[in-house]
């Protein structure tokens, strides 16, 4: 495989969980918990990327990633058969969903909110591959240190008087609690009967014990790249930031929930890693 290359690039992070996710498909056991490899089909990686150590030694992780994937993917085709035609991703990097489920995606207005570069690098690799953007896909980019992703929603077309199915992954970490608790208020503003799926993460100290050593790694990698890792919260302190913030109803899914979802009797073992736990909130 040829290494792609632009003036423009993606997310790392981005990058890597769309790996992960092709890694899933073709490492582990079936049945896969999700089928996706139109990432790997975007990235264009070398030919040796599976021997990359943020492939090689994070198992665990990558079972994260593709449950988690899974679980809003399923929440959203719930909802849609519900009669909710708006879906958000918020910090949506390279996900697919539009062009992996065409027939839940061709009934929907999806926007995906994500930084310029990472937007109009996927773009174009989409038409590369011959999976050019349809209309009901939107791209909304924001420089979300400067301007406001909600004020840039709003200008590209989204309906704020319907309701709403709202992921948001891989950001809360990155984000002071003042600045999620302001998010999650916006958003508990959104039409009666939107949901938002939310990841958070624990503080080591709430990890499995095989967790603690790659969080530690983690950790100190994001501190090198000058994007260190700001907020953990225990289970509890999420449904009262929900609750703070306004939402009618707030649970959380924990990775004990997401085994019991799509890790039971697989042949291979494979089971998530500890550190996130996801909020489902209703307005």
């Amino acid at each position: 495989m040829e290494q792609h290359k632009n003036t423009t690039e993606p997310d790392h992070t981005a990058v890597r969980t769309a790996l992960w996710r092709a890694l899933h498909v073709q490492v582990d056991a079936q049945p896969h918990i999700l089928e996706d490899e139109i990432g790997l089909k975007l990235v264009m990686p070398p030919d040796d990327w599976m021997e990359r150590p943020d492939m090689k030694y994070t198992r665990r992780l990558r079972a994260s990633i593709v449950a988690r994937s899974r679980f809003i993917e399923d929440l959203i085709v719930a909802q849609s058969q519900e009669g909710i035609d708006q879906y958000v991703i918020l910090g949506a990097g390279l996900d697919t969903f539009a062009q992996r489920r065409t027939d839940v995606a061709s009934k929907l207005q999806i926007y995906e909110i994500d930084q310029l570069d990472t937007l109009v690098w996927k773009q174009k690799r989409l038409a590369d591959i011959g999976l050019a953007k349809p209309n009901n896909l939107h791209f909304v980019p924001v420089d979300f240190e400067v301007s406001s992703w909600w004020r840039e929603l709003l200008k590209s077309g989204f309906d704020i008087r319907k309701p709403v199915v709202i992921a948001c992954t891989g950001v809360t970490l990155y984000l002071s609690k003042a600045a999620i608790l302001d998010t999650l208020s916006q958003l508990a503003k959104l039409a009666p009967g939107s949901t938002l799926a939310m990841a958070f993460y624990l503080p080591v100290e709430l990890l499995d014990e095989e967790d603690k050593a790659m969080q530690e790694i983690a950790e100190k990698g994001a501190r090198a790249n000058g994007t260190p890792f700001v907020s953990f919260f225990s289970p509890e302190e999420i449904v009262d930031l929900a609750h703070t913030a306004q939402f009618k109803e707030a649970e959380t899914i924990s990775t004990k929930d997401m085994e019991q979802l799509y890790f039971i009797n697989r042949a291979d073992s494979l089971s998530p890693a500890s550190g996130e736990v996801f909020l489902l909130a209703k307005t």
